[in-house]
């Protein structure tokens, strides 16, 4: 899909910003790829309590991260009227001040830009988040006014846990240090100072007090804790001239106030334009990127809450790499994880951020994402990988693996009750959802991982290693089409002993998108055709079909409700990545105009939600709303490799 390009892509006009049951339920993101961000709505009233200016990782206090600055509100002032920018939501939808009423426009094509009008003042401000340090810089300018013009700056601290509220104390550190053109604070014993500064001296007036009783509204309909005390030390004063510039600094480190302008500028230019589909999802991409030191990369599984996953990491790591032409960003985050797969290999402790790789299938995504590697830099795999490919299903085969047994027909058994054996096992409250036995998509892969390292045997000229593989390739295929194909055109969703499940899920697209065919043309059109009828969506592929028992087309309720209805019923866009490969290996170039249009839909949310990304999921049944954490990894590293494809598929014919 080629996507709408403008010079405006992301624009929001006047009507929408101060609308805020639309605008409310829109929210930005900027990272810096060391874990802090900043996230907030578009009119900049936190709904989360994990939204804040400066969200940064405090290594000595744990592994989360925590909010310091939570916002920061501007007043202008002319002729001693003043005009407050903020917004903040109070008891009884009572939102004080209500400074969303002077937008004019917002539009994030590069960096977040709000453009604000006060009678005669317009007012631009734009937010741009270090890719170097936990700092986000705010560039104001004075685009018009005809008289003289101060603006107030007021910050609202928190200094907590992103999952936890902050409240009035009587231990909080009150106390401020001037530094250069600005002031440093510290509320509570072990974290960083936050530095607070401006490219020009500002005067700052110590007026301390808390605002209470401020309320997060994302979380008040989620059923969650959602009102806190934040802490205000004063406020900053500082004149602006027409066509001038002002640079605010919040960071954890100093500031050089004289080159702030500079790094800003030179910071537009390192970034690439939000101007279309493709480069929106790219953007996105590389936020997830996590590098706790300069000699390890990792991917977070999402944002505002998320983590180090492994699962999800080598789910997402060729979309997210590959498929940008990053390809050495691949080889940092699967050389970061080769120790850690070693020393499960090896049975030896297992520690830092990938301590969940002994799930069932995570080994098997490493291969398949390696053989994607291989698919666009076979020299470097063979240099440095294909021998981890090997060891792996060597592992495997022996019955190594604590979740994987070989069964006597070659299949991987799994046991719903050890970790989470699949992304579609998840648990809540105890209450898995179980399932035991062959599942299909764990078998796919495994056929994949065995045909893969037999092609690996080949090109290494292993005779016997080859033939072997051959022969354990012959039998898994075999025995998979036995097991799983049924009468009814599709592939039983998993098989335990007796018991076939004739549930209508997704995860039978991993056996007609895999790199090695486990089933002939017509079997896999005969699959693509079901699925396509019972199970996609303009915003993803359903975890299960509406026909089917136990169909839950809405993630709402308790907390268990929402994750039973994310694997029985929710759509997830990742899924159209293995979709578009199945549809194109049958159709060819007669499944482009299908595919593009089918995309339409989900280029549509670079407008929702998290605006230029993809939620974790959506409702299965109109009007398809998102869920979940509000930029997911997988679902961008899905949808990037589907743009991918659809792209080389042009290229070539």
């Amino acid at each position: 899909m080629k996507g709408k390009k403008s010079d405006s892509y992301l624009k929001f006009d006047m009507s929408r910003m101060v609308n805020l049951e639309y605008s409310l339920n829109r929210e930005i993101l900027r990272t810096n790829r060391r874990g802090a961000y900043h996230c907030t709505t578009l009119v900049e009233c936190n709904t989360r309590k994990q939204h804040g200016l400066l969200v940064v990782p405090v290594p000595s206090l744990d592994n989360s991260n925590h909010v310091l600055l939570s916002s920061l509100d501007e007043t202008v002032i002319q002729h001693g009227a003043e005009f407050n920018l903020g917004i903040h939501k109070y008891d009884g939808d009572n939102y004080s001040p209500m400074g969303h009423k002077y937008i004019r426009e917002f539009n994030c094509d590069c960096l977040p830009r709000t453009v604000y009008r006060v009678g005669g003042v317009i007012l631009s401000k734009e937010k741009m988040f270090s890719l170097k340090n936990n700092t986000i810089y705010i560039r104001y300018t004075l685009l018009d006014a005809h008289s003289p013009t101060t603006i107030r700056f007021k910050p609202f601290l928190a200094f907590r846990e992103i999952n936890n509220l902050a409240v009035e104390n009587s231990v909080a550190n009150h106390g401020y240090k001037e530094v250069e053109k600005g002031i440093s604070m510290c509320m509570y014993s072990g974290y960083p100072d936050l530095f607070m500064q401006f490219n020009k001296a500002a005067n700052f007036i110590f007026d301390p007090s808390w605002y209470k009783g401020i309320e997060y509204q994302k979380d008040m309909q989620d059923g969650l804790p959602h009102k806190e005390d934040l802490y205000v030390p004063g406020y900053f004063e500082l004149p602006i001239a027409k066509g001038e510039s002002i640079i605010f600094s919040a960071s954890d480190e100093p500031a050089k106030t004289d080159n702030l302008l500079s790094v800003f500028e030179d910071g537009i230019k390192a970034r690439t334009p939000r101007s279309s589909f493709f480069n929106c999802l790219k953007n996105s991409g590389h936020q997830f990127y996590f590098r706790p030191s300069k000699d390890e990369l990792y991917i977070r599984n999402s944002y505002p809450w998320g983590e180090v996953r492994a699962r999800e990491q080598f789910m997402a790591l060729p979309g997210l790499t590959l498929s940008i032409d990053k390809n050495e960003a691949f080889e940092e985050v699967m050389d970061t994880a080769i120790p850690t797969i070693n020393n499960f290999l090896e049975g030896k402790p297992l520690s830092g951020f990938l301590k969940d790789i002994d799930n069932a299938d995570v080994l098997l995504w490493v291969v398949r994402a390696l053989k994607k590697f291989a698919d666009v830099d076979n020299e470097r795999f063979y240099a440095k990988y294909a021998l981890l490919v090997n060891k792996i299903v060597h592992f495997i085969q022996k019955g190594k693996h604590p979740n994987l047994k070989l069964s006597d027909n070659k299949l991987l058994y799994t046991d719903a009750n050890i970790g989470f054996p699949s992304w579609m096992n998840n648990q809540s409250g105890g209450q898995p959802t179980s399932r035991t036995g062959l599942l299909v998509e764990v078998n796919s892969a495994w056929y994949n991982a065995i045909a893969f390292n037999q092609e690996i045997a080949n090109a290494l000229s292993n005779t016997k290693l080859e033939k072997d593989m051959s022969l354990l390739a012959g039998k898994v295929k075999s025995a998979f089409v036995d097991t799983f194909l049924n009468e009814g055109g599709y592939l039983y969703d998993y098989v335990d002993g007796n018991y076939v499940d004739w549930s209508v899920r997704p995860n039978m697209l991993l056996a007609i998108s895999g790199d090695y065919q486990l089933l002939d043309k017509r079997q896999s059109k005969s699959i693509l055709d079901i699925v396509t009828k019972e199970l996609l969506t303009s915003k993803g592929v359903r975890t299960l079909s509406p026909k089917s028992v136990g169909f839950r087309p809405r993630c709402e309720g308790s907390a268990m409700d929402k994750v039973y209805s994310a694997y029985n019923g929710a759509a997830w866009p990742w899924l159209l990545g293995a979709y578009m490969e199945g549809y194109l290996r049958i159709f060819q170039r007669s499944g482009l105009s299908f595919l593009d249009r089918l995309l339409i839909g989900v280029e549509d949310e670079m407008s929702n939600d998290c605006i230029g990304s993809l939620s974790a999921l959506y409702d299965g049944s109109v009007p398809y709303s998102g869920h979940g954490a509000i930029s997911y990894a997988t679902n961008v590293a899905g949808v990037l490799r589907a743009l991918t494809l659809q792209k080389a598929f042009e290229d070539e014919y």
